[in-house]
C-alpha cells in the first residue's frame, strides 16, 4: 500500500474511533435527576411554569407526544412534562418519561397541575383543590338514560353490578387510587393561605349561585378528583359523579373536580414505581376549577356545557395552578435534605 493511502487509512481509523468514543460517552451520559417533575396536559397549563421557573433547557425524549416532544428543565433541578390531553396521551407520555434512561426519577417528586370542572358544592371558579383520591368515572356500564329503569337517576351503573348503588368489584385495578395523605397535607398546609385570582367574568358568574362555596371567592382546598375521557356536564351526571366517588371510596372521598387524565397518569407512574423507576408516594395532584360542572338554578343545562367559556374561569384557573402548586415546589427545592428521603413529618 502506498504511504499516502496508508496514512489516510490510519487517520480514518483514528477518526472513527474518536467518533465512536464520543457517541458512547453521549449514550452513557449521567441521567438527569430532577428534584421536582411537573406534569401538565397542554401548553397553556405549562406556560406559567416555563416562564416563572425559567424552564429553558429542552430535552427531546422518544415516546412523547409529537405535539410536545421535549422535557423542559432549569438549573434548579426542576423539569416539566406536557403529556398531551386525554387518557391515551397521558399514559403514553408519562410511561415514556418514567422508563427513559435519560432520567433518574427515583427520588423525584411529581406534581400534576391541571385545570378541571368544579363541583359548586365544594368550590368555585378558580378554586385549587389538592386530591386524596383519584376516581375513574369512565369505567362503568352505561345505558341510554331513556332506556334505564325509572328509579335509576342516570344510565350509569358499576360494571358487573345490578344497580347504580352497588359498588363494583374493581376488576380493572384502575378505578380508584389513593394518594399519599402526608404529601397532600403538606401541599395544602404550604398553600392554604395563598391568595387566588379571579377574572371580572368569573367573579360575576359565581354570584349567580345561591349558595357557598360556589358564590364565594376561590381558595385552596382539599377534595377529590374524577377522571374520564368524556367531558360531562349537567346536574344529573354531576350528582352521579358525587355518588360514584362515595361508592368507590367507601364514603371517604368527596367529588370536587372533574378532568380526563389523572388515573391514567397515576397508573403509568405506579407501574414505573413497581419497577423501581419512581416512588409513587411522591405524587401530588392539584386541579383548579375553570368552569362549573352544573348550572346555577334557572340556567340551561345545555348552555352550561356549550358556553362554558362564558364563565371566565380559564385564565384564573391557569394562574391559580401556579399560585397553589409553587409553594410545594419551592419547599422541596429549598430544603432538599428534609425531603430527600421522603415527605418530612414536620
Amino acid at each position: 500500500m502506498p504511504e499516502t493511502l496508508r496514512l489516510l487509512a490510519r487517520h480514518s481509523l483514528i477518526a472513527g474511533l474518536l467518533l465512536g468514543s464520543l457517541a458512547g460517552q453521549a449514550a452513557w451520559a449521567a441521567p438527569i435527576k430532577p428534584k421536582v417533575m411537573l406534569i401538565t396536559m397542554f401548553a397553556p397549563e405549562a406556560q406559567a411554569w416555563i416562564e416563572r421557573l425559567a424552564l429553558k433547557r429542552e430535552i427531546p425524549l422518544p415516546g412523547l407526544s409529537a405535539e410536545y416532544p421535549n422535557i423542559r428543565c432549569n438549573d434548579q433541578d426542576t423539569c416539566l412534562l406536557v403529556t398531551g390531553m386525554g387518557q391515551t396521551n397521558a399514559t403514553a407520555s408519562t410511561l415514556a418519561l418514567a422508563l427513559s434512561p435519560q432520567f433518574d426519577l427515583r427520588q423525584s417528586y411529581f406534581l400534576i397541575a391541571g385545570i378541571a370542572g368544579i363541583n359548586p358544592h365544594q368550590g368555585t371558579i378558580g378554586t385549587a383543590a389538592w386530591a386524596h383520591y383519584l376516581v375513574e368515572f369512565g369505567t362503568q356500564w352505561e345505558l341510554d338514560s331513556r332506556d334505564a329503569p325509572k328509579d335509576w337517576p342516570t344510565g350509569y351503573i358499576g360494571i358487573n353490578t345490578r344497580g347504580p348503588n352497588e359498588k363494583p368489584p374493581l376488576d380493572y385495578k384502575t378505578e380508584v387510587f389513593e394518594l399519599n395523605p402526608r404529601l397532600q397535607a403538606k401541599a395544602f398546609a404550604l398553600s392554604r393561605q395563598v391568595t387566588l385570582s379571579e377574572s371580572k367574568e368569573s367573579a360575576a358568574w359565581r354570584v349567580k349561585y345561591p349558595y357557598a362555596p360556589a358564590n364565594q371567592p376561590p381558595v385552596v382546598t382539599r377534595c377529590d378528583t374524577l377522571a374520564g375521557n368524556t367531558w360531562f356536564s349537567g346536574t344529573r351526571l354531576s350528582e352521579r359523579a358525587e355518588a360514584w366517588t362515595r361508592l368507590l371510596t367507601d364514603n371517604k372521598g368527596v367529588y370536587c373536580t372533574t378532568q380526563q387524565e389523572d388515573n391514567s397518569t397515576y397508573e403509568a407512574l405506579l407501574r414505573a414505581s413497581k419497577a423501581g423507576r419512581v416512588d409513587i408516594n411522591r405524587l401530588a395532584v392539584v386541579r383548579a376549577g375553570s368552569d362549573f360542572d352544573r348550572p346555577y338554578p334557572g340556567y340551561s343545562e345545555v348552555d352550561n356545557l356549550l358556553k362554558y367559556a362564558d364563565q371566565g374561569g380559564f385564565v384564573p384557573a391557569l394562574e391559580n395552578l401556579y399560585r397553589a402548586g409553587n409553594p410545594l415546589v419551592q419547599a422541596i427545592l429549598g430544603d432538599w435534605k428534609a425531603w430527600e428521603q421522603g415527605v418530612p413529618e414536620h
